[in-house]
């Protein structure tokens, strides 16, 4: 297994429709490079380490509304750990180079031979699931949406309009990603939720950086090191405060959208600030908070 990155300035967390924050695999990373150059990272945000046996991952190819093929995982991951699973073919044939050996390096598991997920293109829908009880954890792409080459950042996300993306591209989830996406999209817009690198980028793969692991650290700290929020619940004005004055506050609610904000002049700054909630929808958000001492601190609150 490869070590994570704990990031140094996390922002805010996010989670998606029916998921959970921080307490199921999730894709963190996507490589759809040259020939078959293909590779996912599968990250562990929970606190505890997670037998991969029950898990697979499947392939929806080229718009099909049912699995084509899958792959089971295998090993043990450990908490605020990757697993990456990558092209297993080892020798060229016709038509089908080798994946580099340089990224099979990388892997922690090496995919079967052809058709296996990891013979995806850029218009293919990934998925991660969950064999007992079978339930999907995570879709990358729309299933059932053939795209044409490649998912884009323009509505309707097709390949006939805007930049293409998931397509001779490397894709890391955004550190404001705590969840997977467990219901088909109306769309997928990629930009929402990943980082683009250019095609054959691998320097990411093998760590992810996410808020979560900064919730199981901060949850332990000295209280040096946490934000308080309250009333939590609330359901109107909250209370802020912190062991140094308070330069700026963010409010971001469950897809990691910045929903609220307030920034301290000078004179204003305290160790101690208000927001008023009253106008956001019930739900789990994240506050981040800026010190004056540079700190940048997440805290959750939850909107009744």
């Amino acid at each position: 297994m490869k070590k994570v990155l704990l990031g140094l300035s996390l922002v805010a967390l996010a989670t998606t429709a029916n998921a959970q924050i921080c307490s199921e695999l999730f894709f963190s990373e996507y490589v759809e490079g040259s020939g078959n150059n293909k590779a996912i990272e599968i990250y562990n945000p929970t606190s505890a380490a997670i037998n991969l046996s029950n898990y697979r991952v499947v392939r929806y190819s080229n718009g099909s509304a049912v699995g084509t093929d899958s792959v089971n995982l295998s090993g043990t991951l450990a908490s605020n750990d990757v697993h990456v699973l990558v092209n297993g073919q080892t020798t060229t044939a016709q038509n089908s180079p080798a994946c580099d050996p340089a990224l099979q390096a990388i892997g922690d598991q090496l995919a079967g031979a052809y058709p296996d997920p990891m013979y995806m293109n850029g218009d293919d829908a990934v998925l991660l699931v969950k064999i007992s009880p079978y339930t999907i954890i995570d879709i990358f792409g729309k299933i059932g949406e053939d795209p044409g080459q490649s998912w884009s950042d323009v509505f309707p996300h097709t390949d006939a309009q805007g930049s293409w993306w998931t397509k001779d591209h490397s894709m890391v989830r955004k550190a404001t990603v705590t969840s997977g996406v467990m219901v088909n999209p109306l769309a997928f817009d990629p930009t929402l939720q990943y980082d683009s690198l250019p095609q054959d980028t691998w320097t990411s793969l093998g760590a992810h950086t996410c808020a979560c692991a900064s919730i199981g650290i901060n949850e332990n700290n000295a209280a040096t090191n946490k934000v308080n929020l309250f009333p939590n619940p609330t359901s109107g004005l909250m209370n802020v405060s912190a062991n140094d004055k308070i330069v700026s506050m963010v409010v971001y609610n469950a897809i990691g959208q910045a929903v609220m904000s307030k920034t301290y002049t000078a004179d204003e700054q305290r160790k101690q600030q208000s927001i008023d909630l009253s106008t956001a929808p019930a739900g789990i958000y994240m506050v981040e908070v800026k010190l004056a001492d540079g700190r940048q601190l997440v805290s959750k609150v939850n909107v009744n």
